[in-house]
């Protein structure tokens, strides 16, 4: 049984306070927006303000987005800049 669970389960990622993070639109719900499939997959460029444990963060989020300040990390995903040539 152990091994077929840990056959998908990957290495936790090591977060610091200062790291930039992008957010899942996932399991959020947006009043303005109502086709779903036209939306991003991730918004925002969020800074992580503390590791709470392995699992989850503690975000600096805006108050205007009016949900809970810790976000589990298979919400969340590193930000990577673009580098164009």
């Amino acid at each position: 049984m152990k091994r077929q669970v840990d056959r998908r389960r990957r290495k936790a990622e090591n977060w610091k306070v200062g790291d930039r993070v992008m957010l899942s639109t996932k399991d959020l719900v947006f009043k303005e927006r109502p086709a779903k499939k036209l939306m991003e997959r991730y918004m925002g460029l969020y800074e992580v303000e503390k590791a709470v444990s392995k699992n989850a963060i503690k975000l600096k989020l805006p108050a205007a987005m009016r949900i809970h300040l810790v976000i589990n990390v298979s919400q969340i995903a590193r930000y990577r800049k673009l580098v164009r040539e």
